[in-house]
């Protein structure tokens, strides 16, 4: 059973010891990314050795903001420290040998399973990127221009550039704090948010003509197979949010996206939900998690399958 840190006794224990390496989870996004490299920036200001551990699903949108801190092959760690991973389960191949060592996780999910000895978790924060930027403060009363703009987009992706049902007030208070810092956000932003690849704009084409409607259209289904990524020529990194498309119909209430990952039966579901609808309890049903309003899984089915699998759980949970 996990041990629980606020943020000031987080930035404590961090003061009082060093030798650092950081986890991300499989299938990386901006918030574990940029809170994994925030942290190292801000744990190497203060004279600790601090990085990460090699993620080999970073996509090119993301690797210049971790890519200076990643770990040798020979570097031996006195602390393991995991950033926005609510299980063992969502470890890459490399980071399987950390999971019975994990020192401290740092996380926002409340799904978390409390796998570290020391778990500094709060599950009302819109990203785990506010929570690091609170333990960056703890220790040091200030934050880098360059751990901020790792920080922003933490916040920034987690939040669907702060238009997300997740935003709070303290979501936005630390991203002014972050432009204060001297982020350029809107340089930022049109990167993240405002430029697509000629291949995204073909997913997202024959994504939106084939969605699929269900209770009166109050949840709208999209579908991505093998095929389609290879039409359109789409990459990995072409995939980032992609499954917030369904949700901007209007009058849908649920979004979701089931993903073909490869040529067996094997697909990744993403659910997002406007409240009171419980994307997490959808994907808890098939061993999944993260929020209420935003959570994923895996599942060893095909598309039809999975399809007619969500239809009986969402009848059977949802009330419209």
């Amino acid at each position: 059973m996990s041990n629980f840190l606020t943020t000031f006794e987080t930035a404590l224990w961090l003061k009082e010891r060093n030798r650092f390496l950081i986890i991300t989870h499989r299938r990386p996004d901006g918030d574990t990314l940029g809170s994994a490299g925030a942290l190292a920036q801000g744990l190497r200001e203060q004279g600790k050795t601090a990085y990460i551990l090699y993620n080999p699903e970073t996509t090119p949108r993301y690797e210049r903001f971790v890519e200076q801190y990643q770990a040798s092959d020979n570097f031996i760690p006195d602390y393991v420290i995991a950033v926005d991973t609510a299980s063992t389960d969502l470890f890459t191949k490399n980071a399987a040998k950390y999971k019975d060592s994990v020192s401290l996780c740092i996380d926002h999910h409340k799904s978390n399973t409390l796998y570290a000895g020391l778990t500094c978790l709060y599950a009302e924060i819109a990203s785990c990127g506010e929570i690091v930027f609170d333990i960056l403060m703890e220790m040091t009363g200030s934050v880098s221009n360059a751990a901020a703009e790792r920080l922003y987009v933490a916040l920034s992706t987690d939040t669907g550039c702060f238009v997300f049902g997740n935003t709070t007030a303290n979501t936005l208070y630390v991203a002014s704090q972050l432009v204060k810092a001297g982020v350029r956000n809107n340089e930022i932003n049109k990167v993240l948010f405002r430029t697509k690849s000629q291949g995204r704009i073909g997913i997202e084409g024959l994504l939106l003509s084939g969605l699929e409607y269900s209770f009166d259209g109050k949840v709208a289904m999209a579908s991505i197979t093998k095929n389609m990524i290879e039409e359109t020529g789409a990459t990995e990194d072409d995939m980032d949010d992609i499954a917030s498309i369904p949700g901007v119909v209007k009058g849908v209430c649920i979004g979701i996206t089931i993903r073909e990952m490869s040529s067996q039966n094997d697909c990744k579901l993403s659910v997002r939900s406007r409240s009171p609808y419980d994307a997490q309890a959808i994907c808890a049903h098939f061993g999944g998690g993260g929020h209420m309003l935003a959570a994923g899984c895996t599942i060893d089915k095909t598309i039809p399958e999975i399809k007619k699998m969500l239809l009986d759980v969402i009848k059977g949970q949802m009330t419209f």
